[in-house]
């Protein structure tokens, strides 16, 4: 047997208590624009994916579409408005998330997995009222450059409930359903909600094990300008430092705090991770180092820190 061999047959046997441990349980994960936006990147998500569900792992997919959205805005001629990581979303801006969100990337999804053998069904959240929403009033942020404004959001949502029936029916039919980030409400109204507030909500609403981001950046960093000062590890009283201080700005923001209100609402572990790095999710999940931060609530932490199991 070669050393190489021996290496895989070691890193299989190191594997199997995560196996044993994510049985039948319930991952959401969130792919990124940037993951989704590249094939090559796309597809090593995909064969990620399959492998995780081979291992019978119930997964729920949660896609974003942020850059494909502000590219299709720029060709009809609008340039977008973003406000503390959040898109404002006018009469042309729906119709552009519905076109991108719900058509296209929601498609090229399920043609990468079905390329992997993975059955895959596209949703919304207006599918069988998975979520239902109401439209986001006039809100006073903080934005990024520090300044507190009031913003109108336009078509954005804001989550009343989730409905997760249809989800549980087609995971427990081996089916992997794919969700794309809009939602309606009871008067036939369509919104556009944050993809990332979509995986937290899902994952509150199935109790998932984890929730996991996989996107274009290596997680939470101290330093935006400095790979090297990742956060591995992080409860929501850690990161309230780090977000009082400035350092969590633009995207990572609505991730963030998504991590730490599902932390908090019983899901066991969030995690954020670089979508980009060959094999990141296999990584995050099946060795203790991991690839980017886990985020943690505080009573998971001291399990976490008692028992050392998963990354």
């Amino acid at each position: 047997m070669t050393i190489d061999s021996s290496k895989g047959i070691a890193g299989l046997k190191g594997a199997l208590r995560y196996v044993r441990a994510y049985r039948d349980r319930v991952f959401v994960v969130k792919l990124g624009g940037d993951v989704v936006s590249d094939p090559g990147m796309l597809d090593q998500a995909a064969a990620q994916l399959a492998l995780l569900s081979s291992l019978g792992i119930r997964l729920v997919v949660v896609h974003g579409g942020g850059p494909q959205a502000t590219a299709l805005s720029r060709r009809l001629g609008t340039e977008p408005t973003i406000v503390a990581g959040r898109r404002v979303t006018d009469d042309q801006a729906l119709e552009v998330a519905k076109m991108v969100y719900g058509g296209q990337l929601n498609i090229d999804l399920l043609a990468a997995l079905r390329e992997h053998r993975l059955q895959a069904v596209g949703l919304s959240g207006v599918d069988a009222d998975l979520i239902t929403a109401h439209r986001r009033a006039p809100v006073t942020v903080v934005d990024d450059a520090g300044k507190s404004r009031t913003v109108d959001y336009g078509h954005v949502g804001d989550i009343d409930r989730v409905d997760p029936r249809v989800l549980n029916t087609l995971m427990d039919g081996r089916f992997v359903p794919v969700i794309a980030s809009l939602a309606g409400d009871d008067e036939g109204n369509v919104y556009n909600v944050n993809a990332d507030t979509v995986a937290e909500s899902i994952a509150v609403a199935l109790q998932a094990m984890k929730l996991i981001f996989m996107t274009g950046a290596p997680g939470v960093l101290r330093d935006r300008n400095d790979p090297s000062s990742l956060v591995t590890f992080a409860d929501p009283d850690d990161l309230a430092t780090l977000m009082a201080s400035g350092a969590l700005a633009g995207g990572m923001r609505p991730k963030v705090e998504a991590c730490i209100r599902a932390a908090t609402s019983g899901v066991e572990r969030t995690h954020i991770i670089d979508g980009r790095a060959p094999d990141a999710l296999l990584l995050e999940v099946f060795t203790g180092a991991g690839m980017g931060t886990m985020i943690v609530g505080r009573k998971e932490k001291a399990t976490y820190l008692g028992v050392d199991l998963a990354g």
